[in-house]
């Protein structure tokens, strides 16, 4: 449904007051006239009634083909039309608030043999936000360097992972502790890329990067095409064998760890020979050395463009030669450079003889697609537990005990261990258009319950409200509204 299908307002304003409603969907509580949209633009006022615009959606491994809009309680509702594993999800569902309210949608299915319960809700999250994982070696800006969407600070830079720099984004903090400018701005960086939508991000004495979930990073306006295949130390140690007898001394530049091969225990095992090289950094281990530069977006994730240097002077005494063959590489192949030693021992470029373009290959070969991940992290509060429950903290335990299994949207959730229901979700697995949002500001996301009949009973559930899907279709939900059936995301089938 869309603002363009609800009835025309009325004539005068008197009217318009006289019948509008007021709606209890969110804690902002909107009076929405009739033919409009609340602030939200997820309920209007359709003849008199509160209505969800949004389609509630249904997942079905069996549907073939694309999404399928069919009304609920209308004549399209026939036998077999609906596939035998349709599951009602909670997006587009409503929501439980105000608190006492059970959840829209909680119903009964029969599931492998046994009898199940599931039940559905769009849950208002102001503590969230979400995690962003970027595949590069690229330096975005320091550890703890703010992060903007819209000029207002969302998030920071927080503790890079092997092969990718790492954002945590959003946070009751963000959403509502500071201006309405930055909680705004928050929430819609957060909504964008929920909903798998590019979001330029501005990271403080760092840099700019275009973000979107299963995309390809834009650093600066460069799109990053591999994550390194490890650090220069591991590079050296996967691939120092099919180098032996085709170059002298391989380097691999990198931010965290450089390698050299003469020097490094792979080498060493393989018995290759001391070259006299010196590394102008801190040394580690024998071949691993770090700092041999700043962060930046140089090679390697360094400030370096000529990895010259971070040489020193060559030792004759520990096997320098005149023509010594060097090769200087990057984690990801994308740079490199040959050089050869002249009679005073000073590295000059050369071209990479045919034999070395397999050794810079087999390292890009080996580096795996750069993208993005993002991550949905929210934490279950009270309103939404006490539309499963009676006691929220027995849904807390049986779903911190798997008792109870928790998906987003249909999708697998990773549940973080200790108190409460703190969860995380990759916004790809979930339908098109599953996130959305109120003014408060605060995120809305789709979480199912789902737990045998009995369980739910015995923990005080809200039995009179259980319904079979086949009443669900007949009835609807509380605020009428349509339902959308889908092909399961993660069947790939």
């Amino acid at each position: 449904m869309t603002p363009e299908d609800l009835p025309d307002a009325p004539a005068s304003r008197a009217e318009a007051r006289a019948e509008k409603l007021r709606c209890d969907a969110c804690p902002v509580m909107c009076y929405i006239a009739p033919g409009q949209t609340g602030a939200c633009d997820r309920y209007a006022n359709a003849g008199g009634r509160i209505v969800r615009t949004d389609p509630v959606v249904m997942l079905s491994k069996a549907l073939e083909g694309g999404a399928r809009i069919v009304p609920f309680a209308g004549a399209e509702w026939r036998d077999g039309m609906v596939p035998a594993d349709t599951v009602v999800t909670g997006i587009g569902s409503g929501t439980t608030y105000p608190d006492f309210k059970p959840a829209p949608f909680i119903v009964s299915a029969e599931v492998e043999g046994a009898d199940m319960v599931t039940v559905v809700t769009e849950a208002i999250f102001s503590y969230c936000g979400v995690k962003v994982k970027i595949d590069t070696d690229r330096h975005l800006g320091a550890e703890g360097a703010a992060v903007r969407a819209a000029g207002e600070v969302v998030g920071h830079v927080t503790t890079a992972e092997y092969g990718s720099q790492m954002l945590s984004l959003g946070g009751v903090s963000h959403l509502t502790g500071h201006s309405k400018a930055e909680g705004r701005a928050t929430c819609a960086a957060l909504l964008a890329l929920c909903n798998r939508e590019a979001v330029e991000l501005t990271i403080d004495g760092g840099s700019t990067v275009v973000v979107q979930a299963g995309r390809a990073p834009i650093v600066d306006g460069v799109t990053e095409r591999r994550m390194r295949v490890g650090c220069g130390s591991a590079t050296i140690g996967m691939f120092a064998a099919e180098w032996q007898g085709l170059v002298d001394e391989v380097v691999v530049v990198d931010d965290h760890i450089t390698g050299v091969v003469s020097e490094h225990q792979a080498g060493k095992v393989i018995g290759w020979p001391d070259t006299g090289i010196k590394i102008l950094g801190h040394r580690s281990t024998p071949g691993r050395y770090f700092r041999v530069s700043e962060p930046g977006l140089g090679w390697g994730g360094t400030q370096i463009s000529d990895p010259l240097q971070i040489l020193g002077p060559w030792n004759a005494r520990k096997g320098a030669r005149p023509g010594l063959r060097l090769l200087m590489v990057s984690t990801t192949g994308e740079d490199w450079g040959y050089y050869e030693l002249d009679t005073d021992l000073v590295p000059q470029p050369a071209s990479l003889p045919a034999a070395l373009v397999q050794a810079v290959e087999v390292i890009a070969e080996n580096c795996e697609p750069s993208l993005c991940t993002v991550l949905f992290v929210g934490g279950a509060g009270g309103s939404l537990r006490a539309g499963v429950v009676r006691n929220p903290v027995r849904l807390t335990r049986s779903v911190q005990g798997r008792e109870t299994r928790l998906t987003s949207g249909g999708a697998e959730v990773f549940v973080w261990p200790g108190g409460g229901i703190t969860f995380m979700v990759d916004v790809t697995s979930l339908p098109e258009g599953a996130f959305g949002s109120v003014p408060t500001p605060a995120m809305v996301a789709p979480l199912e319950f789902t737990l045998p009949r009995a369980a739910y009973l015995a923990m005080g559930g809200h039995e009179a409200a259980i319904r079979t899907l086949s009443e669900v279709m007949a009835e609807g939900g509380e605020y009428p509204t349509a339902a959308r059936i889908e092909r399961d995301p993660a069947d790939r089938g």
